[in-house]
């Protein structure tokens, strides 16, 4: 399938900024990391609104974009919903921030509706993509990854931001290291899921089209073999080395050493969890075959 990089940099740096908001929800919920809470929600509004910039330069015409939104089961339509509802739980988060006496306290009950709506717009974003007749997207393991990848580069970048500030939260160093692990589990597993998918396809006869009567309708080995064929490169180095291990690495030597390392190791480790999701991405466009003419 054709790569679709307006919805690749549309999905990863949404999942950033949910990462991002979720996880200062959590420090707020604990009363920690006051000193990043603005520079924080800053950073998680500006990934979000250029996410949604990505998603103009995907649409032939943008002007028609809301035609889209005919139908409350639209994947679109539920995306639309859950950002404007992230929207509207930013601005009161701010207004909380600016109403405080230190400027870094906002109530708890906001703090976990922060938390909550990051986790339902990750997944809901993946859950749009989810679709029989593409077998290598119908997984639950993808919305996990989405989820747990952009709580990872959220929550490194966070840990980074508090380093600069000169603060510490032992906190959201375990929340990054569990971020960073669960993210890596669920990167390895999609791997695991895409190659196991080859079995979904089946090479039965030839494309429908009258133009190209003798083209193939699948080339099961070439398209599907994730861990030996032309996307091998890609996956081992940028989705496991790159993306999983190495914010693990980071985080987890980060949290060994403490203090400002986090400065250094965080943004690496955030940097890599944004590379990883990007080629992740990648592999899944190139695996997203469709079967829908079996349907």
């Amino acid at each position: 399938m054709e790569l679709q990089w307006p919805l690749i940099i549309f999905t990863t740096l949404l999942a950033w900024a949910c990462g991002v908001f979720a996880t200062q929800g959590v420090l707020a919920l604990k009363g920690e990391g006051k000193e990043i809470q603005l520079p924080a929600l800053i950073a998680s509004v500006a990934l979000l609104a250029v996410s949604g910039i990505a998603v103009f330069f995907h649409l032939q015409h943008w002007e028609r974009i809301f035609n889209g939104f005919g139908h409350l089961s639209s994947g679109i339509t539920q995306e639309l919903i859950a950002i404007v509802v992230m929207v509207i739980v930013m601005v009161v988060y701010f207004a909380m921030l600016r109403k405080s006496s230190d400027g870094g306290t906002v109530p708890q009950w906001l703090a976990v509706v922060a938390i909550a709506i990051s986790a339902v717009l990750a997944l809901v974003c993946a859950h749009s993509y989810m679709m029989a007749a593409r077998p290598a997207w119908d997984t639950v393991v993808w919305p996990l990854a989405m989820l747990f990848g952009g709580g990872a580069a959220g929550a490194l970048t966070v840990m980074a931001m508090l380093a600069a500030k000169g603060g510490s939260s032992k906190l959201g160093g375990l929340l990054s290291t569990a971020f960073t692990a669960a993210s890596a589990v669920a990167s390895v597993a999609l791997v695991a899921v895409w190659q196991a998918s080859a079995g979904s396809f089946a090479d039965v006869g030839y494309h429908f089209d009258p133009t190209t009567p003798t083209s193939p309708l699948l080339d099961v080995a070439a398209e599907t073999n994730v861990l030996s064929g032309e996307l091998a490169p890609l996956v081992w180095l940028g989705v496991v080395v790159v993306g999983a291990l190495a914010p693990v690495a980071c985080a987890v030597l980060a949290q060994k050493k403490g203090g400002k390392s986090w400065l250094a190791l965080g943004a690496a480790g955030a940097a890599c969890a944004v590379v990883g999701a990007v080629c992740l991405r990648v592999v899944f466009y190139e695996l997203g075959l469709s079967v829908f003419m079996f349907y």
